[in-house]
C-alpha cells in the first residue's frame, strides 16, 4: 500500500505543507508502508495526480490536507478507481463533511487513526461531470457561497461578517430565480429560492438542512424552496438550518430521491461541496458505492448495517 498525502498550500489563508510534513515524517519513520507528500501546483492538479499513481496499480490511500474543496478535488480523481481509497485529513477553513459525523469528527484529524483505519464505500453525487461526496445546491444558498469572498476581503470585513454583507446584497439583488426542477414524477416551474441535494449533513459552514442524510444508504435528501419574501426567508431559513425544514411544507418540499434536474433561464451558479460552477442546465445523480472513504480507527459511524457495508 502506499499513502499519498495531497497538500493544499493555500487552504485556509496559511500554508500547511511543513506542519503536515512533520508529521508525517514522524508516524512514518518506524514504518515500512510507502509515503509521498504531494503539494499541488493549481487547481484541479490532484485529480490528475491520483490517476497517475492509480495506474501503478498498487492499492492507493489518499489524505486530502486542506478543507472541503481538497476533499472534492480527491473524491474527482479517486471516483471509480477499485485501488484507491480517499479521506479528509483537515487543516482548512471549511471541513463540512466531518461534521456529519458529530462526536467522532475530530478522529480525521488523528493521523495515526487514518493510517490504521479501515475502509467503507460512500455515494457521490455526479453533478455536470463533476463530484460531491457531501452537499449540491443552486439558489441563494449557492449566490452568497460564492459571493463571500469578494466582501471578506474587504478590510473590517471577514469571517460571519462576509456572510452577513453577501446576504444583504443577494437579497436586495433577488431572492429567487425562474426554475424548473424534475424528479421522476415530481415537477414544478417557476419562481424558487433554492434546491439543495443532500449526501451528507452539513454545508456553508454549519447549515444542517437533512439530520439523517447517509453517505452510504443510495438516496439523496433534496429540499425545494419555494418563492419566499423576505420575513418568510429569515423564519425559514432558521428552520432550514437546523434541519426542520419540513415544519413549513407550505414552502418546503423534501424529496428522497436519486436524481434531480433543474434548468434555468440563463447560467446560474451551482455549488458542489463549496465549489462554484456555473450552468444554465443542472443534472444532480447519486451514485453508490462510487468510491471508498478511509475510516479512521474507532470510527462507529458506519457499523450499523448498510447495503455497502464490507
Amino acid at each position: 500500500m502506499k499513502h499519498l498525502f495531497i497538500v493544499n498550500p493555500t487552504a485556509g489563508g496559511r500554508d500547511k505543507t511543513e506542519a503536515v510534513r512533520r508529521r508525517v515524517e514522524e508516524l512514518f519513520k518506524n514504518r515500512s508502508d510507502k509515503y509521498e507528500i504531494y503539494v499541488t501546483k493549481a487547481a484541479m492538479d490532484a485529480p490528475e495526480k491520483i490517476r497517475r499513481e492509480a495506474a501503478k496499480g498498487e492499492h492507493l490511500r489518499i489524505y486530502a490536507c486542506g478543507g472541503d474543496g481538497t476533499f472534492n478535488e480527491c473524491i474527482c480523481g479517486a471516483v471509480g478507481l477499485d485501488n484507491v481509497a480517499v479521506c479528509p485529513y483537515p487543516t482548512g477553513t471549511g471541513n463540512d463533511f466531518c461534521r456529519m459525523f458529530g462526536d467522532e469528527q475530530d478522529l480525521y484529524r488523528k493521523l495515526p487513526a487514518l493510517v490504521d483505519g479501515g475502509e467503507h464505500p460512500i455515494d457521490l453525487i455526479e453533478c455536470n461531470g463533476r463530484y460531491s461526496a457531501n452537499i449540491c445546491s443552486v439558489g441563494i444558498d449557492a449566490r452568497i457561497g460564492t459571493q463571500v469572498h469578494n466582501y471578506s476581503k474587504i478590510p473590517l470585513i471577514g469571517g460571519a461578517t462576509g456572510y452577513v454583507v453577501s446576504t444583504v446584497v443577494n437579497v436586495i439583488k433577488g431572492i429567487t430565480r425562474n426554475m424548473r426542477i424534475r424528479s421522476g414524477d415530481f415537477y414544478v416551474e417557476g419562481k424558487h429560492t433554492l434546491v439543495c441535494a443532500c449526501n451528507g449533513r452539513f454545508y456553508g459552514g454549519g447549515f444542517n438542512p437533512s439530520l439523517d442524510a447517509r453517505p452510504d444508504d443510495g438516496i439523496m435528501d433534496v429540499f425545494v424552496i419555494k418563492e419566499v419574501n423576505v420575513l418568510t426567508l429569515i423564519k425559514l431559513i432558521g428552520l432550514y438550518a437546523t434541519g426542520r425544514a419540513d415544519e413549513m411544507p407550505e414552502y418546503a418540499t423534501h424529496l428522497r430521491t436519486d436524481r434531480i434536474d433543474i434548468s434555468f433561464d440563463e447560467d446560474n451558479v451551482i455549488n458542489i461541496d463549496g465549489e462554484a460552477v456555473f450552468a444554465r442546465e443542472v443534472s444532480m445523480r447519486l451514485i453508490p458505492g462510487a468510491v471508498r472513504l478511509v475510516v479512521p480507527k474507532g470510527m462507529h459511524f458506519f457499523d450499523c448495517a448498510s447495503p455497502y457495508s464490507t
